[in-house]
């Protein structure tokens, strides 16, 4: 699920040479959590409401309380937030916020979804684009779980055209210091263990209604590689070849088609991405990028703040020093009391820095007490 998802299910409801050292900055090895080279994110869901007045003051809050860069939502896989030529646009949200960010010290990192598509022009047009399940139904007319999950197939090119139009379109900005990657994935085969029960269901094993892509494509792919139909398998959920195959597509996607594009215009590029990378087809300990965003919302896996801390080691000793990771925390699910003791649980395991979901979470005292942690 994604973050927006998360809230719902539990009722919640430039620059050349700047960018230049900040590649170089942000691509060493990772500092195992040292407080010298430490950066902390928050994740802001679209809100036009509010005035550019109001934006800075935000901001210069945000800045106050500890927090490097911020994550706008100018993409949401309907309308664009931004001056898009490609896309179905809603407001110029980043043109308004983008300077205000900036002008109070704050990085901004253009935050897209990426494999799903609610377009309708896009809907009506390519259907084809669409993953479909192992019973042959495709996401675009029945996606799983909820309305939006209408995932399209990294296996397509058409595909990788489209979300390279809106990633080189974002890479234009040139006060923009990246792009970030949301939605990098499959459907969720497995739902986390506490938001089963949010959709009346049990999910002991891959289920065919949750197990995608077995499209003509992948499928045609699949067989001449291997010799053998995905579909013709005992039990596809077996065969380590046939996931391997998924988390490699969207590996080449990543690291092939997106982040070239991102290095050619001197941006960032990081991710959002899952624990259990497993359940989402997800390998991101093999990408090559900038940096990764775990994730680690403790409540829906029904755990506690200390698996925060097991999450990120797992996660740092996967990356091996390649990149940053930052760890996710979902506010909502914390008082600023348990918040600080997250973002202690986050450094211990060797975290680079939190990420908090969401800027609209934080209420004042959540602030004061992520200011107190991060000094």
């Amino acid at each position: 699920m994604n973050k927006r998802e998360f809230l719902k299910a539990v009722g919640l409801g430039g620059l050349s040479l700047a960018a230049s050292r900040a590649l170089l900055a942000f691509r060493s090895p990772s500092s195992g959590g040292s407080a010298g080279s430490r950066k902390n994110w928050v994740w802001m869901p679209t809100d036009v409401r509010p005035s550019g007045d109001e934006w800075k003051r935000r901001f210069a809050e945000m800045r106050e309380a500890g927090i490097d860069a911020v994550l706008p939502e100018v993409y949401n896989s309907r309308h664009a937030y931004y001056a898009s030529k490609h896309l179905p646009v809603a407001e110029h949200w980043l043109e308004t916020i983008l300077p205000l960010a900036k002008s109070e010290g704050l990085e901004v990192h253009a935050w897209m979804w990426t494999m799903p598509c609610n377009v309708e022009g896009i809907r009506k047009a390519h259907p084809e684009w669409y993953v479909v399940n192992r019973k042959g139904e495709s996401a675009e007319s029945k996606p799983a779980y909820v309305e939006h999950y209408r995932f399209l197939c990294p296996s397509r090119l058409e595909v990788h055209e489209f979300i390279q139009a809106t990633v080189t379109e974002l890479a234009q900005y040139d006060a923009l210091d990246g792009i970030h990657l949301d939605y990098i994935r499959y459907p969720d085969v497995i739902l986390a263990e506490g938001l089963q029960p949010k959709y009346g269901i049990v999910q002991d094993r891959e289920y065919p209604e949750y197990d995608y892509c077995y499209c003509d494509v992948c499928r045609k792919e699949f067989q001449e590689k291997t010799g053998i139909d995905p579909l013709e398998l005992e039990d596809p959920s077996t065969s380590a070849a046939w996931k391997q195959f998924r988390y490699d597509k969207i590996t080449f996607l990543v690291n092939n088609k997106l982040f070239p594009i991102a290095r050619e215009n001197k941006k960032l590029m990081t991710a959002a991405v899952f624990p259990n990378w497993e359940a989402v087809r997800q390998q991101w300990s093999a990408w090559n990028i900038d940096a990764v965003m775990p994730m680690l919302y403790h409540g829906f896996y029904n755990k506690g703040i200390d698996w925060i801390r097991e999450q990120t080691e797992v996660g740092v000793k996967s990356l091996r020093g390649r990149m940053p990771l930052y760890s996710g925390l979902f506010v909502p699910q914390l008082t600023p009391e348990t918040l600080a003791e997250a973002v202690d649980a986050s450094f211990s395991g060797g975290a680079d820095g939190i990420v908090l979901f969401s800027a609209q979470a934080m209420s004042s005292n959540h602030w004061r007490s992520l200011q107190k942690a991060l000094r």
